[in-house]
């Protein structure tokens, strides 16, 4: 029967480990000046190298060679190890062994001499899974060891262990492995096996191993046993079921080129294709992210683990997107990963996410409604045309959509609005901060109860907050003013921009309209929603 690739190329001494070289140094200058702790903590993702280290520093305790060649894997001990049969080598799985019983089984055998070696090495994995009455039946031992008995605690959540266990025992944090230091080594299992793979395909396997060797060498295997003794990229994408990488890149093309139908298009694509929306939204994420590092830094070489057409192509989007869309559509499509899971219908998360990274905010409902109301109607073939022409603004029962600045203007002009436009605002502005509570938030709703006096034209809307320049500046923030526009627009019926002002009465040029019923003094009014919505008490000085 044949052995597994990551059991057959596991490392066998210190030299074999790979990206953890601040852990193999300390444990070799220990080793030489003779000042081995009594107990190790390991800790560190999964397949990074811990209980292998450990298994190597096993090696090390109790092999028979000249100082500065342990281990040699030829003396018996050494030899022993390797194969499993180191009846003083103690490995315990703390998943299946937890109880406090199990540790006092320990405990009473910990006592006696080795049998074949200097040293009896306890290896404890997943340490982390011990009950707490295991760790305190543990500690006194843990303490003070018997001369001849080493311990070495390995764990992916270090967190979980008591302050008591962690001060007993010298630590070590692994890392996740670097994708170029996983393509080599794939490259050299490769060469050993007697296969062929490209390049592209070992760094697919590596960035999709995300800093673990073990996943990285079982899904080479995986490849190798695929039928063919040549690894093809293609290959590899199928086996992840990851997206082509193209399909990414088209994505934050039309992200910058604000093509909504088309961007819709390519991701129902993925749907019908069959492609994981989880792998899909992760790299383009992880796409976007490459575009900012660029836009950041102008640095390529900080993406050293990316192909070379890939990070020319990153460099190209970085010069047509702008920062702001960039980060906050990372910030997005980040928030609809986990939202991927199920659902109805579930790739909405990531058509939302797209939606709003191309409005640069947060979309009123009716905007989406009627964004997936177009989709639907439109006939075969004309996702990628402009939208439909939208509701005309003076129909109170359905708002239109706001046009998009590259969407080509309509045939007829939208009507100016004027003090009836804004009289409608504020006989619904109730229901206006009822829909900006849902969509931007609590602060923002309170922010907004500081109107004093709007002023509508035909381009603009202005807002006077009286002398509350609090709510004012809150309102105007550049991440906040996006969302509220957004709303405003979908009640007025077209686009708006928006205007915060201090002063009682609110100003705009042209024909302006300046109408409020509401008083322009009395109480702030933070004041009297923290009262009225959230239960406070005002006291009296």
């Amino acid at each position: 029967m044949s052995t597994a690739l990551y059991r057959k190329w596991r490392s066998q001494n210190f030299n074999e480990v790979i990206g953890q070289e601040h852990v193999t140094q300390t444990l070799r200058n220990a080793l030489r000046e003779g000042r081995v702790a009594h107990a190790y903590l390991f800790s560190g993702p999964r397949g990074t190298g811990k209980t292998s280290t450990a298994r190597i520093l096993a090696k090390a305790l109790n092999c028979t060679a000249p100082e500065d060649e342990r281990p040699c894997d030829r003396c018996p001990t050494c030899i022993a190890i390797t194969e499993g049969r180191m009846i003083d080598l103690i490995e315990i799985d703390a998943a299946s062994n937890n109880s406090v019983d199990d540790i006092r089984e320990l405990r009473d055998k910990v006592g006696f001499r080795p049998s074949e070696g200097r040293y009896k090495i306890y290896i404890i994995d997943e340490v982390h899974m011990l009950s707490n009455s295991a760790f305190n039946a543990l500690l006194k031992t843990l303490e003070e060891p018997p001369p001849h008995t080493r311990f070495v605690l390995a764990t992916t959540e270090p967190h979980k262990i008591p302050a008591t266990v962690l001060s007993r025992c010298q630590r070590f944090d692994f890392r996740r492995i670097p994708a170029p230091e996983i393509v080599g080594h794939l490259q050299h299992i490769v060469a050993q096996e007697g296969f062929a793979a490209e390049a592209d395909a070992l760094l697919a396997i590596a960035r999709s191993a995300q800093g673990c060797m073990r996943d990285a060498i079982s899904l080479l295997d995986q490849m190798l046993s695929y039928g063919s003794e040549h690894v093809t990229l293609a290959q590899v994408q199928q086996v992840l079921g990851a997206v082509n990488a193209q399909a990414v890149a088209e994505l934050a093309s039309l992200l910058a080129s604000k093509d909504l139908g088309r961007g819709l298009a390519l991701i129902h694509k993925q749907v019908t294709n069959g492609a994981s929306l989880n792998e899909f939204c992760q790299q383009v994420v992880e796409h976007l992210r490459g575009v900012m590092v660029l836009q950041m830094t102008g640095d390529a070489s900080l993406l050293d683990d990316l192909p070379g057409e890939s990070i020319r192509q990153l460099q190209a989007q970085a010069k047509e997107l702008t920062l702001p869309v960039t980060l906050y559509a990372i910030k997005r499509f980040s928030e609809a990963i986990p939202e991927l899971k199920g659902g109805y219908q579930p790739q909405l998360p990531l058509e939302l996410a797209f939606i709003e990274a191309v409005q640069g905010g947060p979309v009123a409902p009716v905007i989406v409604q009627q964004v997936v109301q177009q989709i639907i109607q439109a006939p075969a073939g004309a996702l990628g045309a402009p939208a439909a022409e939208s509701a005309k603004p003076g129909d109170k029962s359905t708002p239109s959509t706001p046009k998009p600045a590259d969407r080509e203007p309509a045939k007829s002009e939208p009507a100016v609005l004027d003090a009836e436009a804004a009289r409608r605002l504020w006989a619904r502005w109730k229901e206006f901060l009822a829909v900006v509570k849902t969509q931007c938030g609590l602060q923002v709703n309170a922010a907004l109860q500081a109107v004093r006096d709007v002023a509508v034209s035909d381009q603009a809307v202005a807002f006077a907050f009286g002398t509350n320049e609090f709510s004012r500046n809150m309102v105007a923030k550049p991440e906040i003013l996006p969302g509220v526009i957004a709303v405003l627009s979908s009640f007025l019926g077209r686009e708006a921009v928006l205007e915060c002002q201090m002063g009682e009465k609110a100003i705009l040029t042209g024909r302006l309209v300046g109408v409020s019923d509401t008083p322009v003094s009395g109480p702030d009014p933070l004041v009297e929603f923290a009262v009225s919505d959230l239960g406070a008490q005002v006291i009296e000085d």
